[in-house]
C-alpha cells in the first residue's frame, strides 16, 4: 500500500484526536514505529490493521471511521491539493460524479504508483446514482460515501447518499441528487495556487 493512504490515516488521527491517539494506534497496530513515510510503499496487510486499531483506540465504529477519513480527506485545509483535483472533475456535481470513473487514471498522473480502488459510476436517472467501489481496504465505500458527502457540499449540492454492503468483494453506495443547487458551494479557482 501507498504511503500516501497510510500517512493520511495518521494525519486524520493527528489532526482530528491529537498526536497521542495516533501513537497509541500505532503501538496498538504494532507498527515498530510511529511515523508513515509518504513515498514509501508498505505491505497491503499493515493498512487494514491500523485502521483497525485506530477504531480500537478511538472506541469508534470502523465504518463511521472511514466515512470521517473520506471526509477528512476532502475537507481539511491540510489537504486542498486533494480536494483541486477532485473539482477538476466538473463544474457541477454530476459532472463530478461522471468524471469519478476516471480518478484513479487521474492521481496516477500525479503519484505514479498509487493505486486506488476500483469505482464505476451507475447512472439511473437523472438523480440516482450508484458508485460500485472495490478495494483492497475493508470499507472503501464508507470512505467514498465520507468523500461525495464532501464534496455535495463543496459543489452546493443537497444528496441522500447510502452505502448499501458489500457483494462479491464490490461495496455500493446509492447516491440520490436531490437538489443540484441546493445551496452556495465553497469557491474554486482554477488558477489558485498556481505561481
Amino acid at each position: 500500500m501507498h504511503g500516501l493512504i497510510n500517512r493520511a490515516i495518521q494525519s486524520f488521527v493527528v489532526d482530528r484526536y491529537g498526536a497521542a491517539a495516533w501513537n497509541a494506534s500505532a503501538k496498538r497496530a504494532n507498527l515498530g514505529f510511529t511515523e508513515f513515510e509518504a513515498m514509501w510503499i508498505y505491505d497491503d496487510v499493515l493498512t487494514p490493521r491500523v485502521l483497525a486499531a485506530v477504531s480500537d483506540v478511538l472506541d469508534r465504529p470502523y465504518d463511521e471511521l472511514m466515512e470521517d477519513i473520506g471526509t477528512y480527506l476532502v475537507s481539511h485545509p491540510n489537504l486542498e491539493s486533494l480536494r483541486r483535483l477532485l473539482r477538476f472533475g466538473g463544474v457541477d456535481f454530476v459532472d463530478f460524479l461522471h468524471s469519478l470513473d476516471d480518478l484513479p487514471d487521474r492521481a496516477r498522473l500525479a503519484v505514479a504508483d498509487l493505486e486506488l480502488p476500483r469505482i464505476e459510476l451507475r447512472e439511473h436517472n437523472a438523480q440516482q446514482y450508484s458508485l460500485a467501489c472495490e478495494g483492497k481496504v475493508p470499507g472503501c465505500g464508507h470512505l467514498f460515501t465520507g468523500v461525495l458527502r464532501a464534496m455535495a457540499d463543496d459543489y452546493g449540492a443537497l444528496v441522500f447518499l447510502e452505502h448499501q454492503g458489500v457483494e462479491d468483494g464490490t461495496e455500493t453506495v446509492a447516491i440520490a441528487l436531490l437538489e443540484a443547487d441546493f445551496a452556495e458551494g465553497r469557491g474554486f479557482d482554477l488558477g489558485a495556487g498556481v505561481q
